[in-house]
């Protein structure tokens, strides 16, 4: 089954001649349009994908090899693996990304908040198998740039439903700390320069969400100057 919401290119068609049931829902949110979506599945087992991913040939193999004895198991998760300029990125923190994405639709719900970072919610135990989810997030560069501001959209809206407010530590502390990790600790250096560019990223990220938090906090209209003199 494809689950399309305000689809405007040939996706509908291309599932359609492949045989795949297709079903239009509305946006509402990451975690709860992939909940509708996985309450339209007519099947016990889920495996719930991405446009943009795509399972591999060892993921599969191991897939197989998991339901030939999957009753003590709720689900399975797996490593994703991201393209990126050029290459797998296989360090940093891109990588491994253990992704639960297998799961019996009885046992399984998407949860986390509704604005970002949702994740499979699984009662039971859950296997982690070895073969890697593909990821093709980010076409280019711009199309990661791009992305950088939506996701602070999202950060801002989480953190006022949290009643959260800016903090000039997390402002200072967190994105360099977020390129150390990345860099350094989960040894993003092996990647190259896109792995040199990912940490940078992550951690000007981090500081542009922390920033819209100050503006969405501290901006106001600007005061008219009364002074006749002035």
């Amino acid at each position: 089954m494809v689950a399309l919401n305000d689809t405007t290119d040939g996706s509908e068609a291309v599932a359609r001649e492949a045989g795949a049931r297709v079903e239009s829902i509305a946006w509402r949110g990451y975690r709860d349009t992939k909940n509708a979506a996985l309450a339209l599945a007519r099947h016990n087992w889920i495996l719930s994908l991405d446009a943009d991913e795509e399972v591999s040939p060892a993921l599969r193999d191991d897939i197989v090899a998991f339901f030939g004895d999957c009753d003590q198991f709720s689900g399975a998760r797996f490593p994703r693996k991201v393209w990126f300029l050029d290459r797998w990125i296989t360090h940093g923190d891109w990588y491994p990304d253990y992704s639960l994405r297998l799961f019996r639709r009885d046992r399984a719900r998407w949860g986390g908040d509704e604005f970002v970072h949702e994740k499979i919610a699984c009662d039971g135990n859950v296997a982690t198998l070895r073969g890697d989810l593909h990821h093709y997030s980010f076409p280019s560069l711009s199309a990661h740039v791009a992305k950088i501001n939506p996701f602070a959209d999202l950060f801002v809206r989480q953190q006022q439903a949290r009643h959260g407010g800016f903090s000039l530590a997390a402002a200072v502390f967190r994105p360099g700390w977020r390129f150390l990790r990345a860099y350094v600790l989960k040894r993003g250096f092996l990647d190259g320069f896109p792995g040199y560019y990912i940490a940078w990223a992550t951690a000007f990220g981090t500081f542009v969400r922390y920033s819209r938090m100050y503006e969405a906090e501290k901006t106001r209209a600007p005061q008219m100057n009364t002074d006749k003199h002035g």
